[in-house]
């Protein structure tokens, strides 16, 4: 299982924006994951997507690796942010675009 977790650290470490979710970002397989690409979509920022359905490896390991049972899962700057409905509720309350803000400011 340590491999399929380096594997799933380097995902979340080589992109700055990294969904796991179900299917991808042009078919997602599931209305959660749906959502999930809507908001980071509105987001405006490049991001990457690992389709669990297509790896039963990292579909199991990635809920271990955040201790977060569900997915979608979102991570901004290698940092869990949450689930769908985590992710929305800061998607409406404007937490999920100040933090990607912010971590562009960081990385300026």
């Amino acid at each position: 299982m340590a491999d399929v977790q380096d594997r799933i650290k380097k995902l979340v470490t080589d992109n700055r924006v990294m969904l796991f979710m179900k299917g991808n970002r042009d078919f997602p397989q599931c209305g959660f994951s749906s959502r999930a690409v809507s908001i980071v979509n509105s987001l405006g920022v490049p991001y990457e997507t690992s389709d669990v359905l297509a790896d039963n490896e990292i579909r199991q390991g990635i809920k271990q690796f955040a201790n977060w049972p569900t997915i979608p899962q979102l991570y901004i700057d290698g940092e869990f942010q949450g689930g769908s409905d985590i992710v929305w509720e800061m998607y409406q309350n404007g937490d999920l675009e100040k933090k990607v803000a912010e971590h562009a400011k960081i990385a300026e």
